[in-house]
């Protein structure tokens, strides 16, 4: 049995580049919705979603928070994301379990680099978005420079249905193209209008364009485009909803949240074009999102509050009531629902049940992480956990006080347990605890959250980035034969593999023939050859960029196995890397300097230093804004070199670009 009211829900989250809006843009949905009475401001630290301590003090966002508000009978479960690149692995958890987005851009600023990095993420998991142009009051806003900025960085076909009314702080509003009806707003009340005669002419055109468009993409629209020379609004409505849930075109829309223009237009476009759960594909194993069949959930975030151990999760079948018992599949074991819980940020409503469709937190499941599914035991199954990212910094963390020792070590793990993208290990040679992350600020946020929410005083060594080694020239034919004998079951098995360079990763291929080595050992030699790639011969960095071809093998009638296998491959291709040409790789960054244009040569030659390379310089409005490829390692303390130079009027934004080959003369 379905429910009709899942065509009431909308999972959304708010992707942008740091300090766009997304924040804003979020706390006036709960406004104007009634989910709050007082409208929350960054700058003031009164925000909903910006709840923990270090995001008001910093005044961005660093953890994805949930809330949830009613708009035209429509529940709208929302995620607020982190637009710094830092914290790009909680954006890529809330896309798993998100049916749409708004993508937040700055009316001036057009596509930044977190912006392009985020549409990518939402690209991977097939995310339906719609566009907010944010900012429309501010000195050189302008919606047709944004929108080619999207069509040109980002390339979807954008379809613009609103007209500004007004420039820069004489924006006052907007026309709405599919009713040709102006919507103004004076503080934060709208007012719904005739269109303004010195618009009249220019809104025809544009609702013109946007019939064009959008006949161009949907074969419906294109008859009656063609049968009656125009488009019904109803046409153009349900044209651009269904443009919207297969990507083929991005609705744009356009306003300023921070002085109350233009939101209830978004809302309701949240509603009219964006996915509900029912427009979801159904996971493998259950009908689509009905709460009838067995439950199925996925876990995107964990974090302990004082409330106790807060699991989020994303319902995609069936339904969960308090008291329940599921099954963690990957780990093999159940647990038991203790309560459920509807999130509004740090505050929640506790409720009997979630049904599919929901996003709720759950308390009393001890070990349950993110990236878990969680099913009815009766009726397990596995959903696709969201990939998380290598980190990319490391930095030496120690108490100060030997007795926090023990302490540190458990806070240490309860982070990790909370962000997966954090990793904790012990140096083999120093004997001292690796705190990695995926950069500076990363690390920092870790770092101040273990002494502001466990009192722990910790000392910090300087960050130091991850290296990794890849293959120049590889080798072939090389023989490895492993023989073990030691008065029990002995062990035998003799690989034969070629090695050499590859774009990408780790790639294993099996040329033997003949069945000279059964399949279960084949698949034993690829599982020893991923152990050999966890330290290299350089410096003991992981390996990347090789292929593996086993070409011949032998075994013996009893001595072999899949752990002889195993153990020669791990060996063999040990020893393959220690007679290869190889390289060290370094993580690189694009970084995108606004400077001034009196500052642009110094901050060039300080690029230059830093072994930058600058792919793009342009000109904008007295300021210059510059491009550049970078290696990490060399931004250590880049933010106050680039205030010095610059009297504290240069930002800087990076994203990551991979890994390049570092010159002769950098340690690893």
């Amino acid at each position: 049995m379905r429910t009709t009211n899942l065509s009431l829900v909308r999972n959304i989250g708010i992707l942008a580049h740091v300090d766009a809006g997304k924040t804003t843009v979020t706390e006036r949905f709960l406004y104007l919705t009634g989910a709050t009475h007082k409208r929350g401001e960054v700058h003031e630290g009164t925000t909903v979603t910006d709840f923990d301590s270090q995001e008001r003090d910093r005044g961005i966002t660093i953890f994805a928070a949930a809330v949830s508000c009613v708009w035209d009978e429509h529940r709208i479960n929302l995620i607020d994301t982190p637009g710094h690149v830092d914290f790009a692995d909680e954006v890529e958890r809330s896309l798993r379990v998100l049916d749409g987005a708004v993508a937040v851009f700055d009316a001036v600023a057009g596509v930044e680099p977190q912006s392009e990095s985020v549409w990518r993420q939402a690209d991977r998991h097939g995310v339906p978005r719609i566009a907010f142009v944010n900012k429309m009051d501010r000195a050189g806003a302008d919606l047709d420079t944004a929108v080619d900025s999207i069509r040109n960085r980002l390339h979807p076909a954008p379809l613009v249905v609103q007209l500004p009314i007004g420039r820069e702080d004489g924006f006052t509003g907007v026309v709405d193209l599919l009713d040709l009806r102006a919507r103004t707003w004076q503080g934060d009340r709208m007012t719904d209008g005739p269109v303004p005669d010195d618009l009249a002419a220019e809104a025809v055109r544009r609702r013109r364009l946007l019939e064009e468009a959008v006949a161009e993409l949907h074969a419906g629209a294109l008859e009656e485009f063609c049968a009656e020379g125009t488009i019904g609004g109803a046409t153009l409505a349900a044209a651009l909803r269904e443009l919207t849930l297969g990507g083929e075109g991005l609705v744009v829309l356009c306003g300023s949240a921070y002085r109350d223009r233009g939101v209830e237009p978004l809302l309701d476009a949240v509603v009219s074009y964006l996915p509900s759960p029912l427009d979801v594909p159904a996971v493998e194993g259950r009908t689509a999102a009905d709460p009838a069949e067995p439950f199925a959930g996925l876990v995107f975030k964990v974090n302990s509050t004082s409330t106790g151990r807060l699991t989020s999760l994303r319902v995609y079948a069936g339904t969960i009531r308090r008291g329940d018992t599921v099954l963690d599949t990957g780990a093999g074991r159940t647990e038991r629902v203790g309560r459920i819980l509807r999130l509004q940020a740090d505050r929640y409503a506790e409720v009997d049940r979630a049904v599919a469709g929901d996003i709720v937190a759950v308390v009393g499941l001890k070990k349950a992480r993110a990236g878990a599914t969680l099913s009815d035991p009766a009726a397990p199954l596995t959903l696709e956990p969201p990939t998380t990212a290598e980190p990319v910094v490391s930095v030496a963390v120690e108490a100060r006080r030997s007795l926090d020792t023990d302490r540190l070590a458990t806070a240490l793990a309860r982070m990790v347990e909370e962000d997966p993208s954090l990793t904790v290990r012990t140096d083999p040679e120093t004997g001292q605890t690796l705190l990695s992350g995926m950069g500076e600020l990363h690390l920092e946020v870790a770092v101040e959250k273990v002494r502001r929410d466990h009192g722990i005083e910790a000392t910090v060594g300087r960050p130091q980035v991850s290296y990794r080694e890849t293959v120049v020239r590889g080798v072939t034919g090389l023989v490895y034969r492993h023989v073990k004998q030691d008065g029990g079951a002995g062990q035998f098995a003799h690989v034969v593999i070629d090695v050499e360079a590859h774009d990408d990763g780790f790639v294993f291929e099996s040329a033997v023939t003949g069945g000279r080595v059964p399949q279960e050992y084949v698949r034993a030699v690829e599982a020893g050859c991923r152990d050999a790639l966890a330290e290299g011969p350089l410096g003991g960095h992981p390996v990347t960029g090789l292929r593996v071809r086993l070409t011949d093998g032998q075994t013996h009638v009893k001595d072999s196995s899949e752990l002889a296998f195993r153990t020669a491959a791990r060996f063999a291709l040990q020893q393959a890397l220690r007679t290869a040409d190889m390289a060290l790789l370094e993580p690189v960054v694009e970084l995108v300097a606004t400077v001034p244009e009196d500052a642009v040569g110094g901050v060039l030659g300080d690029l230059a230093a830093r072994r930058g390379r600058v792919t793009d310089s342009t000109a904008r409005g007295g300021t210059g804004v510059l491009t550049a490829t970078v290696p990490l390692a060399e931004l250590f303390g880049y933010a106050s070199r680039l205030r010095s130079r610059t009297q504290g009027r240069g930002t800087f934004t990076t994203r990551p670009l991979g890994y390049a080959p570092a010159p002769v003369g950098v340690a690893g």
